[in-house]
Formats: structure tokens, sequence, C-alpha cells
């Protein structure tokens, strides 16, 4: 059972959006009210330079920084599994599919940082509770999660049998077991919202309007509500009263009080340390950099008893459960290297890697843990929730 807390703190210029699963706080997100998230925006926007060496060209959207779209962003995907990710483009020009002054609808698929703008994309999704509805792809697949096969087949066709020829769809986790009624709702409902979409990005071109945005994606909070609306969602606690207005199917699960933080004991999870200890007296340490995420574990004041590999066991299995905790609670996403305390035995490392696994199953994101490298790393990898 999902709660959400969100809190407009207008002294701090910050919303603050929880999540809490079955009462426990397992995500956090802030938002700035003056710096609102671009991803999943759509812009009408103007190819301003094109650079043929790195197959890319800048486009302007009308935001503050120019976008960035890459050649294997602009051709049709691939594949339904992998999208463009192993498509040799070497052989292409990027000059002979756009040029400069020309005016392309993209979407925002990566914020921008301090450092670089957005990344765009021309292969736009659109967000529902069930699917997520590709009007510039042709394929339907279906979330890894759902590993019923008379569901899975029971969904697609649902899909295919509602969805124009030219359209694909991704089916969302909490399609699974939904009325083929409530599904077709909503396909019909996001096909609307393109077509409106596309109407827009017309008119705009015809006035002249480009850069201009067409379609906005709510921030962190449309996303969050839009993707646990209907995952067993109970209850949404806020002091932003404009939310029932902007929800008013949800209205009923939206409760107006004047401190949401102080619901689920949520105020104390907003400053997440760098060090965290563990109740057998050891710590994690959590560095983020630019390239990965890395995570050491030490036994610092656990020493144990006697048995030396039982008191290293102990320690990096208890690390392993708040690693997950952490890694969620903080949406941490990429490559995440973990250093743990150094295990000579092959089946404690095994144990620790399956308890990792274990751990890691309530994360609504993508999270692939792999094998032990020569040097006792584990490595895992994690998608954004907010696909940055």
């Amino acid at each position: 059972m999902y709660n959400i807390l969100i809190n407009k703190d207008k002294t701090s210029n910050m919303t603050n959006i929880v999540v809490v699963q079955d009462g426990k706080v397992v995500e956090i997100y802030n938002e700035a009210l003056n710096e609102e998230r671009l991803e999943g925006n759509i812009y009408l926007g103007k190819v301003k330079n094109i650079m043929p060496g790195m197959q890319s060209a800048f486009i302007d959207i009308g935001e503050s920084k120019n976008a960035l779209v890459h050649i294997k962003d602009l051709i049709p995907k691939a594949s339904n599994v992998t999208g463009n990710v192993f498509e040799d483009t070497s052989k292409m020009n990027i000059s002979k599919i756009i040029k400069s002054g020309d005016e392309i609808l993209v979407q925002v698929k990566r914020d921008c940082n301090k450092q670089k703008g957005p990344r765009v994309t021309t292969d736009i999704k659109l967000y529902g509770r069930f699917i997520i509805l590709l009007p510039c792809s042709k394929f339907i697949t279906i979330s890894q999660k759902i590993e019923d096969k008379e569901e899975e087949k029971r969904l697609k066709n649902i899909v295919k049998n509602s969805l124009p020829k030219e359209y694909g769809a991704i089916i969302r986790t909490v399609a699974k077991d939904r009325k083929e009624e409530e599904i077709k709702k909503e396909i019909n409902f996001l096909i609307s919202m393109w077509n409106s979409i596309l109407k827009n990005s017309d008119s705009m071109k015809n006035k002249k309007m480009a850069p201009i945005q067409i379609f906005n994606n709510s921030g962190i909070t449309g996303k969050i509500i839009t993707d646990l609306a209907e995952n067993n969602l109970e209850k949404i606690y806020t002091n932003e009263k404009e939310l029932k207005d902007n929800y008013i199917d949800l209205k009923d699960k939206i409760e107006i009080i004047d401190n949401p933080l102080e619901k689920f004991e949520a105020k104390k999870y907003m400053n997440p340390n760098r060090k965290i200890w563990l109740n057998c007296g050891g710590f994690i340490t959590i560095d983020c950099t630019e390239a990965l995420t890395a995570i050491d574990v030490n036994s610092a004041k656990f020493t144990g008893k006697r048995d030396l590999e039982k008191t290293v066991l102990k320690v990096n299995l208890e690390a392993t459960e708040e690693i997950a905790k952490q890694v969620r609670l903080r949406d941490i996403g990429g490559i995440i290297i973990i250093d743990y305390i150094d295990m000579d035995n092959e089946e404690d490392r095994e144990k620790v890697r399956n308890y990792m696994i274990e751990c890691f199953k309530k994360d609504r994101s993508k999270v692939q843990v792999m094998e032990f490298t020569k040097l006792g790393l584990l490595e895992i990898t994690r998608k954004h929730i907010l696909g940055r």
C-alpha cells in the first residue's frame, strides 16, 4: 500500500515529494518551485547547429540552454528491447536527417544540469497508469515484472486490438489483472492527448512560434502521482490546495493538511547523510560522482566474538539491506559499485549477492545485480525512477 506526501515549502522554495510503502519511507524527491524539471515535456524546437562529427545537433527549445539530440534519437527504433543502443550509426549522416532551421517535435529525455543542457528525442512517449503510448513506434512490449504468460498474452491482445496500427505501447506492471475497459479507456485518452499535441504543434508551426513548449509533464509531482495512482494508492497528503483541482479523479484520496512531512516521520529522512550507521555497529558510506556511485562497507565498532567469517558475513548482510534502502530512497541510478568487507568464502559472497537481489524486489525501478568482480566488488546498475 502506497501513500504520497507532497509538501510545498515557500520558505525554502522547494516542493518535497515522499513515497511511503507499507508505512515506511522509501523514496524522496525535491523540486525547486522556480526550477521545474523539463523531463517529459514536449517542445516544438528549432535546429540551431549540426555537428556531423558527433552525429548530434543542438535544438533551441525555448529554455535557458539549448538541447542536444543524437542521431540515435532521431532514427526509428531498431529493437523493442534495446532501442538504438547497438545501432551502428557510423555510416549515417545526421545532416541528411535534419538541417539547421528545421522545426521538429521533441521530448526531453534527460534534464539539464549545471554543465549540460537537456537531452531530447523525437521518440515521444506519453505516460499513462497502465501503458506508455509510443506514437512514433510500432512495437508492443510488456513489463518484465509480469511473469504470468497467460496474463501477458491477454494484455498484449487488449492493447494490440485497441491501438491504431501506426502506434506502439509499453504495458506497465500495474496493468496486471486490470479490466479490459479500463485499459481501453486510457489508450483512447492518450491517443486523444497525442492528437491534441499534434494539432497544437501544427498551429504553432503555421504561426512561426517555434521554439515553444507544447506539452507540460507536471514535473516530479505529476510523474509520481501518475505512476502510483492505481498502484494500491491509499492517500495523498499535501498542503497544496490546488492539487484537488488538478487531479479531480483522485480528489477522494487527497487530504489537505498543514504539515505533510509529519506523517510517517518523513521529516527525519529529508537530509540523507554520506555516512550511515548500521545496527550491528558497522557503517556504510555513499559517494556519488558523475560516472558512478561508490559505496563502502566498514565493520567499525562491530568485531564479533570468535568467528571472523561469520562476523564479516553479518556486517555485509546488514549493509546489503541498508544499501538497497538508501539507493531507492535517494533514487541513485547508473553504475553502483559496492566495496564489501573482504569475504574469502565464495558461498558467503553468493549469499550477499542473492540477498541484494531479494532486497531490491520492492524497488519500482529496474535493477540488475552483477556477479562479484575479481577484486571482490559488487556491481549494480539501476535506472532512475525519474529517468535522469
